[in-house]
């Protein structure tokens, strides 16, 4: 059901060598880059009759409009199943507790005496979040995207998520209630490269934004890539991972389901366990078989997931070789159940998200921790971060120099425009001094 890899033995190799050692699912953005190039001209073009055009290829269903009326934004939200209402609710409450937190503060930095430099923090004015549909239902992902941008106090608003057929062509309505409930009125029923492109470069029924994030297939990964630039993106992410790094302390029952609960997400999604523990691999073994059998989407998602080339058992000399690995592999979700896992943590560089101890599954994160669940994939976890406050902030630096403040560094900055061969750049401060260098 899941291969193995033993790297016990010799020592690790480093770097790069390491990491081509490890398993990971293919995802060749490059190649889908041709597929969606068409579509975002289209939509450039055409407007909103292209995006109602290429949802009818893709999703099956014809819309009058992309746009998600008022009224049904409302009724979705009061036909709510109060117990997913509750749970949403609380999802938004911690959320927003953990978001508000990471709000940046303008701050002044007095360089010299008349001479200060302010940075202050702006939110961007508009964006667009992106809000899977397809294999599964994620109200979960608006409110990630959503309270971000809210506690940045960004002032414009819109959400994307597929049409689906077998709701007259609107978004899940669970996903129109989260809407709903967050105070977001205008959502789009458009899914793909087209919601990526219409949010780019706008269209009749929506203005064109600044910025899109959000989770999706490989064509919205793609549509990102292509129109980063005109738009700023927050990842092009990739099939979901986890990975666990964990000793003979760790239960194996939990050890399994915490596994099978990433593969329920799509047959390219990655489950990885790091073990120094024979023992430990052999029984999470024996319980993936016996958790698997009784679970839901086994065929479509769950086997394909776990037997493919981006799943494995990783066994290791002992826990640091184990580190080295997983700093290496820099999952999406890294989970430590280890003795000491508090302290192994804190020695982990590369994740999107640590969680740790057997008490702070990933599926805590996915839903109520707190936590942002938008984190990268495939490996960036080494160089960029999860949604945050931040990535919907813009710092922008105020100089204020007095006259006294400017001339007590002028010689300096005409020293180094000249050094660099650009002697306007000097003449800039000597024209405010009678083109002389003020004397120190």
């Amino acid at each position: 059901m899941i291969s193995r890899i033993d790297l016990r033995g010799d020592p690790l190799p480093e770097g790069g060598a390491l990491r081509d050692l490890l398993p990971r699912a293919e995802f060749d953005v490059e190649a889908a880059l041709e597929t969606v190039r068409p579509i975002c001209e289209d939509v450039r073009h055409r407007g909103s009759a292209a995006v109602i055009d290429w949802g009818e290829k893709f999703d099956g269903v014809r819309l009058e409009s992309v746009r998600v009326p008022a009224a049904a934004l409302a009724r979705a939200l009061e036909e709510l199943d109060p117990a997913v209402r509750a749970a949403l609710d609380e999802s938004i409450r911690r959320a927003r507790l953990v978001h508000r937190a990471q709000r940046r503060t303008t701050h002044t930095t007095q360089v010299v005496p008349g001479g200060t430099v302010t940075e202050k923090w702006v939110p961007v004015d508009r964006v667009g979040l992106y809000v899977p549909g397809g294999r599964a239902v994620y109200p979960s992902s608006v409110v990630m995207n959503v309270v971000p941008a809210q506690e940045a106090g960004v002032p414009g608003l819109a959400v994307a998520s597929p049409p689906q057929r077998e709701f007259g062509g609107l978004p899940h309505p669970t996903i129109l209630a989260a809407c709903a409930l967050l105070g977001v009125d205008e959502v789009y029923a458009a899914g793909g490269a087209q919601a990526v492109a219409m949010f780019a470069y706008g269209t009749e029924d929506c203005r064109p934004v600044d910025l899109v994030t959000g989770p999706g297939n490989i064509y919205v990964a793609a549509a990102k890539r292509l129109l980063k630039g005109r738009i700023g993106i927050d990842a092009e992410a990739g099939p979901t991972e986890i990975a666990i790094l964990a000793d003979a302390t760790a239960d194996p029952v939990h050890v399994a389901a915490d596994l099978i609960s990433q593969a329920e997400h799509d047959p390219m999604a990655a489950a990885v366990l790091v073990t120094d523990s024979e023992e430990l691999a052999a029984a999470t073994e024996a319980e993936l078989v016996t958790q698997v059998a009784a679970t839901k989407h086994v065929e479509e998602r769950i086997e394909p997931a776990l037997a493919g080339r981006q799943s494995a058992i990783v066994l290791v000399n002992d826990l640091e070789d184990g580190l080295t690995v997983v700093n290496a592999y820099a999952a999406e979700h890294l989970e430590i159940q280890t003795a000491g896992a508090a302290a192994l943590a804190d020695r982990v560089r590369n994740a999107g998200a640590v969680f740790v101890g057997p008490w702070s599954p990933v599926s805590l994160g996915d839903y109520c921790a707190g936590s942002n669940h938008v984190l990268p994939t495939g490996g960036c976890a080494c160089h960029s971060s999860g949604l945050s406050v931040q990535s919907f902030l813009r710092g922008i630096h105020i100089v204020d120099y007095t006259r006294d403040a400017l001339a007590e560094v002028t010689h300096h900055v005409v020293t180094l425009a000249e050094a660099e061969d650009l002697p306007a750049h000097g003449a800039a401060l000597k024209a405010r001094f009678g083109w002389k260098v003020p004397q120190q």
